[in-house]
């Protein structure tokens, strides 16, 4: 089996920590992983998220922002491009995988709104 060029867009930061763990394991079956952060929706940037960031890394893969800059302290992890940039990789890409469900419209708990 030869390896594809995957890409997970992840538009909702609720989905990203996962997102991102996915694209882990793709790179762990030995294909291009590489995950897309979108419009500046940042997951908790826990040691164990780093850490996968890292290891997507280090098989290949990447994670990209697209749309925001990278937070404080995480401008080495994560790659910024532009979406005339994503657009340009996307076309080379074997398989895109929108990830996770949309924002909701409505406003979620205070317990849920993190």
């Amino acid at each position: 089996m030869s390896s594809k060029k995957i890409y997970f867009l992840l538009p909702n930061r609720i989905y990203a920590s996962d997102g991102i763990r996915s694209s882990l394991g793709q790179a762990v079956e030995n294909h291009y992983a590489n995950s897309v952060i979108m419009n500046g929706e940042f997951p908790r940037f826990s040691e164990y998220v780093k850490e996968n960031i890292s290891w997507v890394r280090d098989m290949e893969g990447d994670v990209l922002t697209c749309g925001a800059p990278s937070p404080e302290g995480l401008e080495d992890a994560l790659t910024e491009i532009t979406i005339e940039e994503l657009g340009e990789r996307l076309r080379e890409a074997d398989i895109i995988i929108p990830y996770g469900l949309p924002k909701q419209t409505k406003t979620p708990p205070p317990a849920c709104a993190e």
